[in-house]
Protein backbone atom coordinates (compact mmCIF):
# COMPACT_ATOMS: atom_id res chain seq x y z
CA UNK A 1 0.00 0.00 0.00
CA UNK A 2 1.08 3.55 -0.34
CA UNK A 3 0.31 6.47 1.73
CA UNK A 4 -0.63 10.02 0.10
CA UNK A 5 -3.04 12.90 0.37
CA UNK A 6 -6.06 13.93 -1.60
CA UNK A 7 -5.50 16.80 -3.49
CA UNK A 8 -8.48 17.02 -5.62
CA UNK A 9 -11.93 14.95 -6.11
CA UNK A 10 -14.16 15.26 -8.99
CA UNK A 11 -17.24 13.38 -9.80
CA UNK A 12 -16.38 10.41 -7.36
CA UNK A 13 -12.30 10.48 -8.21
CA UNK A 14 -9.77 11.43 -6.00
CA UNK A 15 -6.47 11.98 -6.51
CA UNK A 16 -3.85 11.01 -4.89
CA UNK A 17 -0.13 12.49 -4.50
CA UNK A 18 2.28 10.49 -3.17
CA UNK A 19 5.91 10.41 -3.21
CA UNK A 20 6.52 8.10 -6.56
CA UNK A 21 3.13 9.80 -8.44
CA UNK A 22 -0.31 11.01 -8.51
CA UNK A 23 -2.97 8.60 -9.02
CA UNK A 24 -6.75 8.24 -9.46
CA UNK A 25 -8.56 6.55 -7.00
CA UNK A 26 -11.94 5.26 -6.55
CA UNK A 27 -13.12 5.02 -2.61
CA UNK A 28 -13.82 1.15 -0.87
CA UNK A 29 -17.35 1.00 -0.69
CA UNK A 30 -16.99 0.46 3.29
CA UNK A 31 -16.80 4.23 3.31
CA UNK A 32 -20.25 4.86 1.92
CA UNK A 33 -21.26 2.33 4.23
CA UNK A 34 -20.06 4.04 6.95
CA UNK A 35 -21.25 7.47 5.69
CA UNK A 36 -17.46 8.23 5.61
CA UNK A 37 -16.72 10.98 2.19
CA UNK A 38 -13.13 11.25 1.60
CA UNK A 39 -12.32 14.99 1.83
CA UNK A 40 -9.62 16.60 -0.01
CA UNK A 41 -6.83 17.02 2.22
CA UNK A 42 -7.25 13.79 3.83
CA UNK A 43 -3.96 11.51 4.74
CA UNK A 44 -4.70 8.33 3.04
CA UNK A 45 -3.76 4.36 2.80
CA UNK A 46 -4.11 3.33 -1.06
CA UNK A 47 -3.70 0.27 -3.45
CA UNK A 48 -2.71 0.12 -6.72
CA UNK A 49 -4.81 -1.09 -9.28
CA UNK A 50 -2.88 0.08 -12.42
CA UNK A 51 0.65 1.06 -12.34
CA UNK A 52 0.91 2.09 -16.15
CA UNK A 53 -2.40 4.75 -15.80
CA UNK A 54 -1.41 5.10 -12.38
CA UNK A 55 -4.81 4.06 -10.87
CA UNK A 56 -5.87 2.99 -7.68
CA UNK A 57 -7.89 2.64 -4.78
CA UNK A 58 -8.34 4.49 -0.71
CA UNK A 59 -8.21 1.55 1.50
CA UNK A 60 -7.73 3.50 4.98
CA UNK A 61 -8.51 7.21 5.68
CA UNK A 62 -6.34 8.54 8.48
CA UNK A 63 -7.50 10.60 11.47
CA UNK A 64 -8.39 14.23 11.02
CA UNK A 65 -6.79 16.86 12.63
CA UNK A 66 -9.36 19.27 11.28
CA UNK A 67 -12.28 19.09 9.45
CA UNK A 68 -13.81 22.13 7.51
CA UNK A 69 -17.93 22.08 6.04
CA UNK A 70 -17.72 24.78 3.71
CA UNK A 71 -14.90 25.04 2.27
CA UNK A 72 -15.11 20.76 2.45
CA UNK A 73 -11.58 19.97 3.55
CA UNK A 74 -9.24 18.39 5.96
CA UNK A 75 -6.35 18.72 7.70
CA UNK A 76 -5.60 22.54 7.11
CA UNK A 77 -3.93 24.45 9.70
CA UNK A 78 -4.38 28.28 8.64
CA UNK A 79 -7.14 30.27 6.89
CA UNK A 80 -6.59 33.01 4.38
CA UNK A 81 -10.10 34.46 4.88
CA UNK A 82 -10.35 36.86 1.99
CA UNK A 83 -13.25 40.05 1.14
CA UNK A 84 -12.98 42.77 -0.89
CA UNK A 85 -12.79 46.65 -0.17
CA UNK A 86 -14.82 46.86 -3.04
CA UNK A 87 -16.90 44.92 -5.88
CA UNK A 88 -18.57 42.97 -4.29
CA UNK A 89 -18.90 45.86 -1.12
CA UNK A 90 -17.37 43.62 2.47
CA UNK A 91 -20.38 41.87 4.40
CA UNK A 92 -18.61 41.76 7.69
CA UNK A 93 -21.59 39.75 8.82
CA UNK A 94 -20.35 36.74 6.78
CA UNK A 95 -16.94 37.48 7.67
CA UNK A 96 -17.38 36.74 11.06
CA UNK A 97 -19.33 34.44 10.10
CA UNK A 98 -15.91 32.73 8.28
CA UNK A 99 -13.72 33.81 11.58
CA UNK A 100 -16.55 31.69 14.18
CA UNK A 101 -16.16 28.66 11.67
CA UNK A 102 -12.63 28.91 11.11
CA UNK A 103 -11.76 29.25 15.13
CA UNK A 104 -14.46 26.65 16.04
CA UNK A 105 -11.66 24.24 13.92
CA UNK A 106 -9.04 26.28 15.80
CA UNK A 107 -7.53 27.10 12.84
CA UNK A 108 -5.09 30.53 12.54
CA UNK A 109 -6.99 33.51 11.14
CA UNK A 110 -5.11 36.09 8.48
CA UNK A 111 -7.67 38.43 7.21
CA UNK A 112 -6.62 39.38 3.27
CA UNK A 113 -8.54 42.47 2.16
CA UNK A 114 -8.14 42.50 -1.82
CA UNK A 115 -8.48 45.52 -4.16
CA UNK A 116 -7.04 48.08 -2.16
CA UNK A 117 -6.26 50.09 -4.98
CA UNK A 118 -10.10 50.47 -4.84
CA UNK A 119 -10.69 52.03 -1.66
CA UNK A 120 -12.29 55.47 -2.49
CA UNK A 121 -14.42 55.10 0.80
CA UNK A 122 -11.98 55.00 3.49
CA UNK A 123 -13.16 51.54 4.63
CA UNK A 124 -10.09 50.08 4.72
CA UNK A 125 -8.43 51.42 7.90
CA UNK A 126 -12.13 51.12 9.04
CA UNK A 127 -11.93 47.44 8.75
CA UNK A 128 -8.53 46.78 9.98
CA UNK A 129 -9.22 48.70 13.02
CA UNK A 130 -12.43 46.79 14.00
CA UNK A 131 -10.63 43.11 13.23
CA UNK A 132 -7.16 43.90 14.60
CA UNK A 133 -8.61 44.94 17.45
CA UNK A 134 -10.13 41.91 17.92
CA UNK A 135 -6.70 40.02 17.94
CA UNK A 136 -6.52 39.49 13.56
CA UNK A 137 -3.77 39.95 11.50
CA UNK A 138 -5.23 41.85 8.44
CA UNK A 139 -3.24 42.14 5.35
CA UNK A 140 -4.30 44.73 2.65
CA UNK A 141 -3.28 43.78 -0.85
CA UNK A 142 -3.75 44.48 -4.41
CA UNK A 143 -2.56 42.16 -7.36
CA UNK A 144 -2.49 46.06 -9.27
CA UNK A 145 -0.29 47.68 -7.46
CA UNK A 146 1.46 44.57 -5.93
CA UNK A 147 0.64 46.18 -2.62
CA UNK A 148 1.54 43.38 0.43
CA UNK A 149 1.96 40.39 -2.22
CA UNK A 150 4.83 38.86 -0.22
CA UNK A 151 3.47 39.33 2.68
CA UNK A 152 0.59 36.63 1.67
CA UNK A 153 3.13 34.45 0.17
CA UNK A 154 4.88 34.83 3.68
CA UNK A 155 1.78 33.40 5.21
CA UNK A 156 1.41 30.72 2.78
CA UNK A 157 5.19 29.00 3.23
CA UNK A 158 5.75 25.84 4.88
CA UNK A 159 1.41 25.68 5.71
CA UNK A 160 -1.76 23.80 4.53
CA UNK A 161 -3.63 27.09 3.71
CA UNK A 162 -7.31 27.15 2.73
CA UNK A 163 -8.04 30.08 0.73
CA UNK A 164 -11.90 31.32 1.83
CA UNK A 165 -14.05 33.96 1.24
CA UNK A 166 -17.31 34.60 -1.03
CA UNK A 167 -17.24 34.94 -4.82
CA UNK A 168 -15.73 37.92 -6.54
CA UNK A 169 -13.41 38.90 -4.12
CA UNK A 170 -10.34 37.88 -5.68
CA UNK A 171 -8.63 34.51 -4.30
CA UNK A 172 -7.97 32.95 -7.70
CA UNK A 173 -6.53 36.28 -9.53
CA UNK A 174 -4.56 36.63 -6.02
CA UNK A 175 -3.02 32.70 -5.79
CA UNK A 176 -2.40 33.94 -10.10
CA UNK A 177 -0.32 36.46 -8.56
CA UNK A 178 1.49 34.56 -5.66
CA UNK A 179 2.48 31.52 -8.15
CA UNK A 180 2.83 32.43 -11.57
CA UNK A 181 2.62 28.51 -12.61
CA UNK A 182 -1.13 28.91 -11.49
CA UNK A 183 -3.34 29.51 -14.64
CA UNK A 184 -6.71 29.36 -12.33
CA UNK A 185 -9.58 30.73 -13.97
CA UNK A 186 -11.39 33.77 -12.81
CA UNK A 187 -14.37 35.76 -13.40
CA UNK A 188 -15.91 39.41 -13.61
CA UNK A 189 -18.30 40.48 -10.53
CA UNK A 190 -21.41 41.15 -12.26
CA UNK A 191 -22.19 44.79 -12.73
CA UNK A 192 -25.57 43.99 -12.04
CA UNK A 193 -25.90 41.93 -8.70
CA UNK A 194 -22.11 42.91 -7.38
CA UNK A 195 -21.24 39.16 -6.78
CA UNK A 196 -18.63 37.28 -8.58
CA UNK A 197 -19.09 34.39 -10.54
CA UNK A 198 -18.55 30.78 -9.32
CA UNK A 199 -14.92 29.84 -11.67
CA UNK A 200 -13.59 27.22 -8.69
CA UNK A 201 -15.73 24.68 -8.90
CA UNK A 202 -14.19 22.08 -6.50
CA UNK A 203 -12.01 22.65 -3.76
CA UNK A 204 -7.94 21.67 -4.46
CA UNK A 205 -4.87 21.41 -3.15
CA UNK A 206 -2.14 23.48 -5.03
CA UNK A 207 1.46 23.48 -4.42
CA UNK A 208 2.94 26.57 -3.70
CA UNK A 209 6.39 27.49 -5.23
CA UNK A 210 7.21 29.51 -2.17
CA UNK A 211 6.63 26.10 -0.37
CA UNK A 212 3.13 24.43 1.28
CA UNK A 213 0.39 24.23 -0.01
CA UNK A 214 -2.99 26.34 -0.78
CA UNK A 215 -6.52 25.03 -1.31
CA UNK A 216 -8.68 27.08 -3.82
CA UNK A 217 -12.16 26.12 -3.01
CA UNK A 218 -15.62 27.81 -4.70
CA UNK A 219 -16.70 30.39 -3.23
CA UNK A 220 -20.36 30.94 -1.77
CA UNK A 221 -22.51 33.33 -0.01
CA UNK A 222 -24.00 31.13 2.86
CA UNK A 223 -22.45 29.68 6.14
CA UNK A 224 -24.79 27.45 8.45
CA UNK A 225 -24.10 27.24 12.52
CA UNK A 226 -25.73 23.91 12.73
CA UNK A 227 -22.99 22.78 15.20
CA UNK A 228 -22.88 25.43 17.07
CA UNK A 229 -24.83 26.27 20.34
CA UNK A 230 -25.99 29.63 22.15
CA UNK A 231 -23.84 28.93 24.71
CA UNK A 232 -20.54 27.96 22.42
CA UNK A 233 -20.81 30.84 20.10
CA UNK A 234 -19.16 33.21 22.79
CA UNK A 235 -15.58 30.83 22.45
CA UNK A 236 -15.25 31.91 19.30
CA UNK A 237 -15.00 35.43 19.26
CA UNK A 238 -11.40 35.67 20.86
CA UNK A 239 -11.46 39.14 22.23
CA UNK A 240 -13.91 38.10 25.19
CA UNK A 241 -11.03 35.57 26.54
CA UNK A 242 -9.81 38.36 28.03
CA UNK A 243 -12.97 39.79 29.64
CA UNK A 244 -14.10 36.61 31.32
CA UNK A 245 -14.68 38.17 35.27
CA UNK A 246 -18.67 38.10 34.37
CA UNK A 247 -20.59 38.19 37.78
CA UNK A 248 -22.05 34.94 36.28
CA UNK A 249 -18.69 33.18 35.67
CA UNK A 250 -18.48 30.98 32.37
CA UNK A 251 -22.75 30.88 32.49
CA UNK A 252 -22.50 34.41 30.96
CA UNK A 253 -23.36 35.03 27.44
CA UNK A 254 -22.15 38.70 27.32
CA UNK A 255 -26.26 39.45 26.29
CA UNK A 256 -28.37 40.80 28.89
CA UNK A 257 -26.85 39.41 32.38
CA UNK A 258 -25.93 42.41 35.37
CA UNK A 259 -22.09 43.22 35.48
CA UNK A 260 -21.13 41.76 32.16
CA UNK A 261 -17.32 42.10 31.95
CA UNK A 262 -17.93 42.07 27.95
CA UNK A 263 -20.57 44.59 27.82
CA UNK A 264 -18.77 46.73 29.90
CA UNK A 265 -15.33 46.64 27.55
CA UNK A 266 -17.75 47.26 24.86
CA UNK A 267 -18.38 50.45 26.34
CA UNK A 268 -15.08 51.45 27.37
CA UNK A 269 -13.96 50.43 23.36
CA UNK A 270 -11.78 47.68 24.45
CA UNK A 271 -13.77 45.34 22.27
CA UNK A 272 -15.44 46.50 19.02
CA UNK A 273 -18.99 47.64 19.30
CA UNK A 274 -19.50 46.18 15.44
CA UNK A 275 -18.17 42.91 16.66
CA UNK A 276 -20.39 42.65 19.26
CA UNK A 277 -23.45 43.64 17.68
CA UNK A 278 -22.78 40.31 15.09
CA UNK A 279 -21.82 38.19 17.93
CA UNK A 280 -25.61 39.13 18.80
CA UNK A 281 -27.22 38.80 15.31
CA UNK A 282 -25.51 35.01 15.47
CA UNK A 283 -26.50 34.65 19.02
CA UNK A 284 -30.19 35.31 18.05
CA UNK A 285 -30.32 33.34 15.02
CA UNK A 286 -28.69 30.45 16.56
CA UNK A 287 -31.65 30.95 19.42
CA UNK A 288 -34.27 31.27 16.69
CA UNK A 289 -33.33 28.37 14.86
CA UNK A 290 -32.62 31.05 11.43
CA UNK A 291 -29.00 29.52 11.20
CA UNK A 292 -28.28 30.30 7.62
CA UNK A 293 -27.24 33.27 5.75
Amino acid sequence: MLNGQIIKGIGGFYYVDTQVGLYECRARGIFRKQKVTPLVGDRVAMSVVDEENKKGVIEEINKRDTELVRPPIANVDKALIVFAIKNPKPNLSLLDRFIVLAEKEELEIVIILTKADLDDENMLDEIKLTYELSGYKVIPVSNKTKLNIDKVKDELAGNVVVFAGPSGVGKSSLLNEIDKNFKLQTGEVSDKIKRGKHTTRHAELLKLECGGMVADTPGFSSLTLDDISETELKEFFIEFDEFDDCRFGSRCIHEKEPSCAVKEAVERGEISKKRYDSYIQLLNEIRQGKRRY
